[in-house]
């Protein structure tokens, strides 16, 4: 399933196609009006879909009962009003997971992924899982360094390596979906009217051939952005093959914006895409130094919305985070987008008062602080040589395993 997948998006030949340059018109007309209304000379109109309905969006919050995990995120999708109503005239839809790397830990279950595959399956529609995960060892993390490489085959099979070690390839086979790595393979430019940090952004065209983007985050506080819920996912999307993985050049070009290197550049890509609904993976959170080594916390919940920044507010707000203390929701308002508070916002099924826990924070750095030594060196020469080729080298694979 997984090389399968990985050819959808190469020419015949095999090899790279080069991005192709779209037009504020064309990506208009090919995300079916996604970005209608928004003018480069004003953001007070949003550009996702989502954001333009009439009166208060409403988020889902349900409690997971005696394990099952799918049971809550159904209850979840049933509160916004169905599988059928959050993805009406949505035919193509990509679920987007939160794999930073190949630990379980810190990543979104396939459990979640499942339940909303199906339902959207059952519902008669076309569904993808795509990532772009920040790094593995053995690929780009060699002998404890973090690389950042645009290396298309350690990109390839590093993603490949993620999807098997966390069951998504499995997964993905037994559902008859395609699993796209989205660090390689046809990529378009598309433009971002009033952006930030970027006038245009480079996406794996899947992402622009889908109706709908479904981000599905663990919940997890972060040491820069303070939380990565729904939005923050979307650094994930940022294909490795222009931008790199791990993706400090990104954070150093945000951080010419804003200090925490991500919230500026969160919401452009936020804008450059269909994000339309978010499922957050709350059955299992993290508080402290995450996203990847603060501590486990059982929080037994799943959270749901369409609107994305709505989604987020809610899901902070039970981590005991006020939101004007994520800059993420400060400059998505600085963007047009709503709301920023708890006041727009139709919370069903559990209030936030009975789930809420106060997370302890992340001990917070400026990218500056980080910029220098994380990251910092491009994989190349000798180092390739620790990566396994196609096919997998079961010596490399063997000692992983025995590592991990």
């Amino acid at each position: 399933m997984w090389e399968t997948a990985c050819l959808l998006y190469t020419n015949e030949e095999g090899s790279k196609v080069e991005p192709k340059k779209y037009t504020r018109r064309e990506f208009l007309q090919t995300s079916a009006g996604v970005l209608a209304g928004v003018a480069a000379s004003s953001l007070s109109t949003n550009a996702l879909g989502a954001f333009l309905a009439q009166g208060k969006p409403a988020v889902s919050v349900v409690k997971i009962e005696n394990g099952n995990i799918g049971t809550a995120v159904e209850k979840a999708i049933d509160l916004l009003g169905g599988i059928g109503t959050v993805t009406e005239g949505k035919e193509r839809i990509m679920l987007k997971p939160n794999l930073v790397a190949e630990s379980s830990t810190f990543t979104t279950k396939p459990e979640v992924i499942k339940t909303l595959a199906q339902m959207m399956q059952n519902a008669g529609k076309e569904v993808l899982i795509g990532e772009g995960s920040a790094g593995a060892n053995g690929f780009n993390i060699i002998g404890g360094v973090q690389f950042r490489t645009k290396n298309p085959e350690i990109l390839d099979n590093m993603q490949g390596f993620i999807f098997d070690r966390l069951g998504y390839t499995k997964l993905a086979e037994s559902l008859g979906i395609p699993l796209i790595n989205l660090h390689c393979g046809d990529m378009v430019d598309v433009e971002v009217p009033g952006g930030f940090v970027y006038d245009k952004i480079t996406l794996h065209h899947s992402l622009v051939d889908i109706d709908l983007l479904c981000s599905v985050p663990m919940m997890k506080t972060h040491g820069l952005a303070q939380v990565t819920l729904g939005m923050k996912n979307l650094i994930g999307v940022f294909p490795g093959e222009i931008y790199q993985s791990a993706r400090s050049l990104v954070h150093r070009e945000g951080a010419k914006v804003e200090p925490s290197g991500t919230a500026a550049v969160i919401v452009d890509m936020v804008r450059a895409n269909k994000l339309g609904l978010v499922v957050v993976d709350g059955s299992m959170a993290m508080e402290g130094q995450g996203p990847i080594s603060g501590t486990l916390v059982k929080m037994d919940l799943i959270i749901a919305g369409t609107n994305p920044l709505a989604t987020d507010v809610v899901t902070a707000s039970i981590m005991g985070f006020d939101p004007n203390e994520v800059p993420t929701f400060t400059w998505a308002e600085k963007a047009g987008m709503s709301p920023a508070d708890l006041d727009g916002i139709e919370v069903r099924g559990e209030q936030i008062a009975d789930v809420r826990r106060r997370f302890v924070r992340a001990a917070i750095s400026p990218w500056a602080s980080l910029d220098g030594w994380w990251a910092t060196q491009e994989l190349n020469g000798k180092e390739e040589k620790a990566v396994a080729p196609t096919g997998k080298c079961p010596i490399l694979w063997g000692q992983i395993r025995q590592h991990y």
